[in-house]
């Protein structure tokens, strides 16, 4: 019976990207996801920092849960965190300048996203390396997936491109609001109310067959 119970790697990763997706199913990482989807390129580029620290910090923690006492636990999750998130800045600096200077203060502040501690104390610090690593791929790619959707509809209704190409030609007059913050709460809300409605119809189209 323990062993029916026990997390898949299949099962723990579509967890992640799709039942419980960070920004549309737990919302999570709601700060980054609204400051930083000003463009589709931001959002893959902060999707994909945060994820090599979530695989990262998530196998680590769990290689060490049982060698950290209970009292210490959170501060040790914080510096592990903190070490993956100085060796993404200093990479993005050195050879991806300009993504570095767009995205600013968030790099830094991936130390602090509620996303990566929350995998570090509900799932690292409670289960084996590989599947650890795993369910920071999962949620990572989930977390990625979803700011780069929102950052490609606020980009092209924005300024009317998509990673820097323009799809609505020159006669196309930019919807600015929608690269501010208002239209980042607009664009948020009405894909997480949309992505809402589909599974609420697909959970009770699955309750009537059975």
């Amino acid at each position: 019976m323990a062993e029916s119970n026990k997390p898949t790697m299949r099962g723990v990763f579509i967890n992640g990207v799709l039942n419980e997706n960070p920004t549309f199913r737990l919302v999570l990482g709601t700060c980054p996801t609204l400051a930083v989807t000003t463009s589709a390129i931001n959002g893959i580029g902060m999707g994909l920092a945060a994820t090599f620290v979530l695989v990262c910090s998530n196998f680590v923690v769990s290689c060490v849960r049982k060698l950290i006492p209970d009292k210490a636990r959170i501060p040790a999750f914080i510096v592990i965190i903190a070490t993956f998130v100085t060796i993404v800045q200093m990479v993005m600096q050195a050879f991806l300048p300009s993504l570095y200077d767009a995205l600013g203060l968030f790099i830094p502040l991936i130390v602090v996203n509620c996303i990566i501690l929350a995998r570090a104390e509900a799932f690292a610090s409670k289960n084996g390396p590989v599947i650890s690593a795993v369910d920071g791929l999962g949620m990572g790619l989930g977390f990625t997936c979803s700011i780069t959707l929102i950052g490609i509809i606020r980009e092209l209704i924005g300024n009317g491109t998509v990673f820097g190409i323009s799809l609505l030609g020159a006669s196309y007059q930019p919807m600015l609001l929608f690269v501010l913050a208002p239209g980042g709460f607009i664009t948020y809300g009405l894909v997480l109310g949309i992505i809402n409605a589909i599974t609420a119809r697909r959970q009770a189209k699955a309750g009537k067959e059975e």
